[in-house]
């Protein structure tokens, strides 16, 4: 599905969104670059927004790896990097799955994701593989949807359901990718309960903080030393 309206992707978020989820991603990426890392994994990567937002907001010489499973996306991502020549030394985009990284044990200080942990056929197994490749005391940043506050969701959901594949299906060509958003966004569980799950694989301290009236939700959760 993602490869499908891979060469629309970010022109139709920018729509959708009234270009709010610029905002939402600087937020990620400031809460990156307040955390000082050296390396940083930018899992779902897309089109590479975060991962080349990650590269100008961080000092030269660290290190970011985007990682996607989708081909077409990752192509987009290059075809960006490409206009960005300055920063090709900083990011490495791969193809990878994150329900089975092809990435060693303790390997990087920072995992990102953006709108992506909503997508993985199984939660639990991807923030296992997150708490894996995060070296002790590294930080997981997850940004997604979440619910938000009730009197917004009529408003909001009436939104998703009719006007956004309304917009999209012309501008992707494939209106159900659209349809399928709304579906998994009302399905996905709110920040407290995403919160539960990070506690469940083992993070300890988690923290959620909500943007545009609990629409969206910044997760923030840290690997513990494994116990001897």
């Amino acid at each position: 599905m993602f490869g499908r309206i891979a060469h629309r992707y970010d022109l139709t978020n920018r729509i959708l969104s009234g270009g709010i989820d610029v905002y939402w991603r600087f937020r990620l990426v400031e809460a990156v670059r307040r955390v000082q890392p050296t390396n940083v994994l930018d899992l779902a990567t897309g089109s590479g927004d975060v991962a080349l937002a990650l590269a100008r907001a961080l000092p030269a010489g660290r290190k970011i790896v985007g990682m996607d499973f989708c081909a077409p996306m990752l192509a987009q991502a290059d075809v960006k990097q490409a206009g960005r020549k300055s920063l090709a030394s900083q990011v490495v985009f791969q193809q990878g799955d994150a329900l089975d990284l092809p990435l060693g044990d303790g390997t990087f200080d920072v995992v990102t994701m953006a709108f992506g942990f909503r997508n993985m056929a199984d939660r639990a197994r991807c923030l296992k593989e997150i708490r894996r490749v995060l070296r002790p005391g590294g930080t997981a940043l997850v940004l997604e949807f979440s619910q938000p506050w009730a009197w917004v969701r009529p408003f909001y959901y009436f939104h998703m359901r009719h006007l956004a594949p309304l917009l999209a299906g012309p501008l992707t060509g494939d209106r159900s990718a659209y349809e399928y958003l709304c579906t998994s966004i009302k399905a996905f569980p709110g920040r407290d309960a995403v919160s539960e799950e990070f506690r469940a694989a083992g993070f300890d301290p988690v923290s959620a903080t909500t943007m545009t009236m609990g629409i969206v939700a910044l997760h923030r959760a840290q690997r513990q030393a494994d116990l001897s």
